[in-house]
């Protein structure tokens, strides 16, 4: 097919049916259908049965094909104006045009379309008749909220392009579409806002996305792995979400999402590290109660990576750090546990790990069963073996939990990479090599970026406006600004009259103080209380 790009059609029908089934050989799903146009013209029709709508072909296509339009009826066709008549007085599908390379055509096919060729003209009519099954619009499993939309994107990009333009019915929202994958062919859909978004980083993701040359492109994550700009790192520098809600906040903010054909979750740059312990959820409940709850997201993050460390630096090092009630109880859990406590962590640690996954590939009923009963019974049975302390399995399993706050699952996942050689290096030199084990992380962390934007922004750089929105969250009406970092083009996200209102005192309308009792026939003034009115209106 390479050497078919620019080769065009033959004017012979026989010639053109020999190629296309020398090209996609014998398939019984392949369907080729002879007729004549008006009666009179021979012509073929091929189509993939499983993946287009038959009644569509029936009626739309056919149908019209084979009956001449009223003005035409016992005219002879002449070849010439066959083009003209087709298009404008015949095909009765909207999506339909001309072709005359034999690559386009094929191309056509494959994605689901309807070919018709006809004998002595060059090109042939394209008809998109596209119909494959898909599931259902509904929650995603990954991103659950207690309070929120309950819709997600689905495989089908034509779809997911519809659930952001249904929330964004605005001139602004654009889209502009790729094709990667020299087999897979998967149509791409880079999305922003116009006049928000950053041109420079429109340009950026599209220059990216173009130099990707791959055999298929089967799920966001390839595209992932080739734009983010350090690619050894542990931590995420491109965002994913199955949830329109969120995508749709993060265009506003000033960002782009990329949606790939075929997969349901949509790629949010450029990324920064407070993203990833916030929710949607953040932003629909009143702004105290969401702080508390980030900041208790923060510390389980913390604790999920440097708990086990500073257990095994603290008991191998410096247990005078101990309390000595404490560290009786401690003592006295580790007699007769044949190992130091760094190899006891990190056995349960990669015993915590194995179990996780094996957790997540089983099916769901049998999966739930084997979390409960694994922890329980391979817990208890290590304890009454001697094979680890009591105080072991409750750091761990704490840690763990502590992982399960995380929402964002691949941050989640890199520290849990992290915390293994932060429990190495405190074996060895016990908090010393803790603390440096923190530092190089917040080392790389700092120099990170994605799509130029510092990772930890907008602590570092520090920008006032963005720290409203990181490890609390501010009242929405004092976060006047979008994203600094994100240079927008129109940084502006609240108005004016907005602010100047929620200065002002509120207007207690119906403060029994001030209303009383109205009386009949007063217009202008309020009537003092009158507490023995019953409210029937009547005046005395």
């Amino acid at each position: 097919m390479q050497e078919e790009d620019t080769a065009p059609i033959s004017p012979d029908l026989d010639e053109n049916i020999h190629f296309i089934r020398g090209v996609l050989g014998v398939s019984e799903d392949l369907i080729l259908r002879r007729f004549h146009i008006f009666g009179q013209i021979s012509a073929v029709v091929f189509y993939y049965c499983n993946m287009v709508d038959e009644d569509s072909i029936n009626l739309e296509i056919l149908k019209p094909l084979m009956n001449p339009p009223s003005q035409l009826k016992g005219k002879k066709v002449p070849l010439e104006g066959l083009k003209e008549i087709l298009l404008y007085d015949t095909i009765y599908h909207s999506k339909s045009s001309f072709e005359g390379r034999r690559k386009q055509i094929v191309e056509g096919l494959l994605r689901g379309g309807t070919i018709v060729l006809i004998e002595g003209l060059q090109e042939a009519v394209m008809i998109e008749t596209k119909q494959v099954e898909r599931r259902a619009i509904q929650q995603p499993e990954t991103e659950q909220v207690i309070r929120g939309p309950r819709e997600g994107f689905i495989e089908q990009l034509s779809i997911n392009i519809s659930l952001l333009r249904y929330r964004l019915p605005t001139t602004d929202f654009r889209v502009k579409s790729l094709v990667l994958g020299r087999l897979t062919k998967s149509k791409v859909a880079v999305c922003y806002l116009k006049g928000i978004a950053n041109e420079a980083l429109v340009k950026e993701v599209e220059a990216r996305l173009s130099v990707i040359q791959l055999d298929g492109i089967l799920d966001a994550g390839y595209l992932e792995q080739f734009i983010e700009d350090n690619h050894y790192s542990p931590f995420p520098q491109v965002q994913n979400t199955e949830r329109t809600d969120k995508a749709v906040a993060n265009l506003l903010e000033g960002r782009v999402i990329i949606l790939v054909d075929g997969s349901p979750f949509a790629l949010i740059v450029p990324t920064v590290f407070n993203q990833f312990y916030q929710t949607t959820e953040d932003y629909s409940e009143r702004f105290l109660l969401v702080s508390f709850i980030r900041l208790f997201r923060l510390l389980a993050l913390a604790f999920s990576l440097v708990t086990p460390s500073l257990y095994v630096a603290i008991i191998a090092f410096n247990p005078e750090l101990i309390p000595t009630e404490f560290a009786v109880a401690v003592s006295g859990g580790r007699a007769g546990v044949p190992f130091p406590s760094v190899v006891e962590v990190l056995v349960m640690e990669a015993s915590m790990e194995v179990l996780r996954e094996a957790t997540l590939r089983l099916p769901q009923q049998i999966g739930g069963a084997l979390s409960i009963v694994g922890v329980l019974v391979i817990g208890q049975a290590a304890v009454s073996a001697g094979f680890v302390s009591p105080i072991t399995v409750v750091v761990i399993a704490l840690t763990t939990i502590g992982s399960f706050a995380t929402p964002a699952y691949n941050a989640a996942l890199a520290l849990r990479l992290l915390r293994f050689p932060l429990i190495i290096l405190a074996g060895m030199f016990g908090l010393y090599g803790v603390m440096v084990g923190l530092i190089l992380i917040a080392n790389h962390l700092l120099s990170l970026k994605s799509f130029g934007i510092p990772y930890l922004s907008p602590v570092v750089p520090g920008n006032f406006q963005g720290m409203k929105d990181t490890v609390a969250r501010g009242p929405l009406w004092s976060m006047v600004k979008r994203p600094m970092m994100l240079h927008p083009q129109n940084d502006d996200r609240l108005g004016s009259k907005v602010k100047e209102k929620l200065d002002q005192e509120p207007d207690n309308t119906l403060d029994p103080l001030k209303v009383g009792n109205q009386r009949e026939g007063a217009r202008h003034g309020i009537s003092s209380s009158d507490h023995g009115d019953s409210g029937s209106g009547d005046t005395h």
